[in-house]
């Protein structure tokens, strides 16, 4: 495989690609976001330079971009002064200033450059999470209904490039993911719905992972036990796990639950879904 070019934001999960592209004897160059990136990186760059990230990929040599971590969505509104002409070419062509469509505009303007943007989850497949209860504590029974009453509202909510993570408490909906991200979002559960609160986290429906990939990680459970959430569930085989051994300790050592759901697969068990 030729070098991939690895756009790196924040969190872990630009490291875990790495290491695994590099497992695999894949050639991989890091490029950060000053201000973003977590980790050293071959080169940094402040936000909105495009025109200079095009340099270094055309000097790599690098045509194949992966993106991957965490980049705060509120980078749509970003001052004007700091984008280069590249980037004010990308927001004149771009119809709104929605995350996702912003990602799009950007990856059609590299793309009449002559570079693709690839699909990263063949290498990070082993961070799904599965279907079923993965911490030592289960959900209750209160726990499950809430995860049934909210995971198609989450689902509905995620393709409207809402955002990917709600809060529910008593099959009521107490906080919706934005601009904000996922930590901010349970923090702001905690303080409308107290103690009890149970956390979704979903992928679209047509979730394109070369421009986004869900992830929960261990600031997910910390932000958790200081707002009082005592369940995660998130989207088997969709959702991705990172620092898996980090997440898990912190989990049960707070004692939260977390589970992989598979909304197709419980309609598909479900009777009162196959009675017509």
């Amino acid at each position: 495989m030729e070098k991939i070019a690895l756009i790196a934001g924040y969190g872990t999960l630009p490291r875990e690609f790495i290491n695994e592209a590099k497992r695999l004897g894949v050639d991989v160059i890091s490029i950060g976001v000053k201000g973003i990136t977590n980790f050293p990186t071959d080169y940094s760059l402040p936000i909105g330079k495009v025109g200079k990230l095009l340099k270094i990929l055309e000097k790599e040599k690098a045509y194949s971009i992966v993106m991957l971590g965490k980049f705060e969505h509120k980078l749509a509104i970003t001052d004007l002064i700091s984008l280069d002409t590249k980037a004010l070419e990308i927001l004149r062509k771009s119809p709104d200033r929605r995350p996702e469509t912003l990602l799009k505009t950007f990856v059609q303007v590299l793309e009449q450059e002559g570079f693709k943007f690839i699909d990263p989850f063949p290498f990070l497949k082993n961070l799904t999470a599965p279907e079923g209860v993965l911490t030592k504590k289960e959900p209750s029974e209160e726990a499950w209904e809430d995860c049934k009453f909210a995971f198609p509202i989450a689902k509905e909510i995620a393709s409207l490039d809402i955002g990917q993570t709600i809060v529910v408490k008593k099959k009521a909906i107490v906080a919706v993911e934005a601009m904000e991200g996922t930590q901010e979002t349970i923090l702001r559960g905690g303080k409308v719905g107290g103690k009890g609160t149970r956390v979704v986290k979903v992928a679209r429906k047509k979730q394109d992972f070369r421009f986004d990939t869900p992830v929960v990680g261990p600031l997910t459970v910390e932000a958790m036990k200081r707002a009082g959430a005592d369940a995660l569930f998130v989207e088997a085989g969709k959702v991705l796990i990172t620092d898996r051994e980090n997440f898990f300790k912190k989990a049960n050592s707070f004692k939260i639950a977390v589970a992989g759901y598979n909304l197709k697969a419980e309609d598909e068990r479900s009777p009162d879904r196959n009675r017509n």
